[in-house]
């Protein structure tokens, strides 16, 4: 095996839908390992833990967390402590203060740790951020609405402290969003709805502004059912900017500019390749940021009990 060799910690269903064939797709790296308590690969290096791995495979040079993130800050730093790279899924963590001593143990150890935002790889991210950069932006509109049953079907963490609830995917879209504007933008008003027997919402209704105070609404919803709905609407001087399909596709005033096949996840591995032969380190927290920003200031209410 040449290249970086790779291990997946967590082989749920990201990991597997993304991760494998990502992976796979990718020159300069290889998925040589897999440490999961309930999943294994057919022809891969198998471990119950991310610590046997480390104990037992030293020749691994880096891993990929896939697992929770209430569970991800103590994994990486083992991860480094042993002298590997470091990839994490998104979000990077259940909070904002436990990235910083991460970022201090890569930069200790010259290590590469990589906090992925997978949306921000999206085909029309970086044609919608070279638009908008040259524009009068008017107003910001994102509808993120999807089937949580879907997508986390049984994963009973995503309710928990530091499981995001609604934000699991409405960070994707607050990752675009950083991205694409030319300037930073700030929470206004938050309106959060928890279902009566889960500590994270189900449902986030939100409003920024950045210093010029461009408004920008964002609703978010877990209850969507039929059609999933991953759109942000840009009003500019030259008309409507839309990225529809979680960023695939991309329109001008109704016009198709893009509308491409997903590839974030081959995107997200080739920087990371690149990122490891560069000794360089990927972090950015601001879409996190935004996130525990709406749990402060949000206003709660109730709504009636998630059944799976």
């Amino acid at each position: 095996m040449t290249g970086i060799r790779l291990a997946i910690v967590g082989l749920g269903k990201i990991a597997r839908d993304q991760h494998v064939p990502a992976i796979a797709a990718t020159p300069g790296i290889a998925l040589a390992a897999v440490a999961s308590r309930n999943a294994a690969l057919d022809g891969v290096a198998h471990f119950a833990t991310l610590e046997e791995l480390l104990e037992q495979a030293p020749e691994i040079d880096a891993v990929a967390l896939c697992t929770p993130p209430q569970v991800r800050r103590a994994q990486a730093a083992a991860a480094l402590k042993a002298g590997k790279h470091v990839l994490l899924e998104k979000p990077p963590g259940a909070t904002v203060s436990e990235l910083a001593p991460l970022v201090a143990a890569a930069k200790a150890s010259g290590k590469t740790l990589f906090a992925t935002w997978h949306s921000r790889f999206a085909p029309a991210v970086e044609p919608a951020r070279a638009f908008l950069a040259e524009r009068d932006i008017r107003s910001v509109t994102i509808e993120w609405k999807e089937d949580v049953r879907v997508w986390h079907p049984g994963q009973h963490w995503i309710w928990e402290p530091g499981g995001l609830g609604v934000f699991d995917p409405g960070i994707n879209a607050l990752s675009i969003l950083t991205r694409i504007l030319p300037r930073p933008v700030f929470l206004t008003r938050a309106e959060l709805a928890f279902p009566s027997n889960c500590a994270a919402p189900i449902a986030a209704d939100l409003n920024f502004e950045d210093e010029t105070g461009l408004p920008i609404r964002a609703e978010f919803d877990f209850r969507q059912t039929g059609p999933q709905t991953w759109d942000i609407r840009v009003e500019t001087d030259r008309g409507l900017l839309t990225l529809s399909s979680g960023g695939a596709k991309l329109f001008h005033d109704g016009a198709s500019l893009i509308d491409e096949k997903e590839a974030e996840y081959p995107g997200i591995y080739r920087h990371f390749v690149d990122l490891i032969g560069r000794g360089a380190s990927d972090v950015d927290l601001v879409p996190l940021a935004h996130v525990a920003d709406a749990f402060m200031l949000g206003r709660r209410t109730v709504v009636e009990a998630f059944e799976d």
